[in-house]
């Protein structure tokens, strides 16, 4: 059976049209406010070399042999040094002060507080100073932990000191 061909008057094309639109305009409010995928900075590996170096060269300054992790904004190591004479115990503290710093997306001298909590027990978190974050334009990019100064406050001296070496740059790349 043929059917005969519908006309569209101009008032039903309208109408269409207006349906149309009116659909899109509700649903892309939506769309715009949940991306599909998201855009995520890193530290180069010459960026995170670069942290690492200057990290042992400030503790090196104040006679101080240290380890020190450099992590990215998840917590996976992309450098770890050990000074010549550092302990070997120094590069897993400072891979758990680097981890613990950018899972809180703060200082660790700034958990002392929480080390004897439950959060602060677990085996993989150290909450005391010695980790810092690595930031630029205000997002998280990374981490350094340093451990083998007398205090982990010398330690945290250090790990800003790497961090400091290379923020101008990181700044000027945002």
């Amino acid at each position: 059976m043929i059917r005969p061909l519908r006309t569209r008057t101009a008032a039903g094309v309208t109408a269409l049209c207006a349906a149309a639109l009116i659909t899109a305009g509700v649903a892309s409010p939506a769309l715009a406010e949940d991306p599909m995928t998201v855009s995520v900075k890193r530290l180069s590996l010459d960026t995170a070399q670069k942290i690492a170096q200057a990290t042992i060269d400030a503790c090196r300054e104040k006679g101080i042999q240290i380890g020190v992790t450099v992590v990215d904004r998840d917590g996976v190591v992309q450098v770890q040094l050990r000074d010549t004479i550092a302990a070997p115990i120094t590069v897993p503290i400072s891979y758990k002060k680097a981890y613990t710093a950018v899972n809180f997306n703060a200082n660790t001298s700034a958990m002392a507080e929480r080390a004897d909590t439950a959060v602060g027990r677990q085996d993989f978190l150290v909450m005391s100073a010695g980790g810092v974050t690595v930031t630029t334009g205000g997002s998280l990019v990374g981490g350094v932990g340093v451990s083998g100064a007398p205090a982990g406050e010398t330690d945290e001296e250090c790990a800003q000191a790497g961090v400091d070496a290379v923020q101008d740059d990181l700044e000027m790349a945002f």
